[in-house]
């Protein structure tokens, strides 16, 4: 049966900062949305956390559309300081991280989820560099994990230009592996124009973040995430897109600035229902 409008509406439950699941289903009442894409690693800390979430989203009719987990010792603090710690690449923490994606895998599985998404890490615009070869061995091994229980996993967007991830995607190949479009990262990081990468990258269309952003005006720093609508993001032309591509994933609010999230969320969410244009 095909999702209603409504039904494909989702928030990243770290957008909306909860200190307990309990926390996280307060505001996602307030927002007026029952379905959440669920950052896992906190889960990783205790059974009782996962059994509480489980149980708590039961009781209040909430739905984890897919869920994501980030990497040990990434730094945000600069492109610079992220190009070098971020996602996967690292080689000084692969080991915890692969500890940390066998674990997540598992309570992805329990969780009963058949998406998981991540920040692979920054790929090298060459193939002949050696660490494209590391890389496509490394995000290979994390499909295979997460496929093992029959969850597929998408990557991020932004940390690279879309013709490169989309070389990268193709060399690839797996099945199960596909793209978390947000259009925001895309200026952030000023890789391009978003409505131009999401037309290279709609054939690996998993799912998509609903995010804004203005770029920057001194290159080599971060552009800045603003509340969606009033950042450089075509919304109609995106879902216009989108439409063509005849995408049936979801479309998960994210908001990771600002002091007022929930506010934000809500601004996203109505955005949403006023271009009336989902696809």
């Amino acid at each position: 049966m095909k999702k209603t409008f409504l039904e494909r509406i989702g928030v990243c439950s770290w957008s909306l900062r909860p200190a307990t699941p309990t926390d996280l289903v307060v505001e996602l009442k307030a927002a007026g949305i029952s379905r959440v894409q669920l950052a896992l690693d906190p889960l990783r800390e205790s059974r009782s956390l996962i059994e509480e979430t489980e149980t708590l989203f039961r009781q209040n009719g909430i739905h984890i559309v897919s869920g994501m987990f980030g990497t040990a010792g990434e730094d945000y603090s600069t492109l610079e300081t992220i190009r070098a710690t971020g996602g996967i690449a690292p080689d000084s923490t692969w080991s915890e991280n692969l500890a940390r994606i066998h674990a997540n895998a598992l309570i992805a599985s329990e969780l009963c989820l058949s998406l998981v998404t991540f920040h692979a890490g920054f790929l090298p615009d060459d193939p002949a560099d050696p660490n494209f070869a590391k890389m496509l061995k490394r995000v290979t091994q994390v499909a295979e994990i997460f496929g093992a229980r029959n969850i597929s996993v998408a990557l991020e967007t932004g940390q690279e230009t879309a013709l490169n991830l989309a070389v990268f995607l193709r060399k690839l190949n797996c099945r199960n592996l596909g793209v978390n479009f947000d259009p925001a990262n895309i200026i952030l990081y000023d890789k391009g124009d978003p409505i131009e990468a999401l037309r290279t990258l709609r054939p690996w269309l998993r799912q998509a973040h609903i995010k804004d952003a203005k770029r920057t005006t001194a290159p080599g720093t971060w552009g800045v995430e603003v509340v969606a609508g009033e950042g450089e993001v075509d919304w109609p032309k995106f879902f216009s897109v989108l439409r063509e591509t005849q995408f049936a994933g979801d479309f998960v609010i994210e908001r990771e600035a600002g002091e007022q999230r929930l506010l934000d969320v809500c601004a996203a969410r109505d955005l949403l229902l006023q271009l009336n244009c989902v696809p």
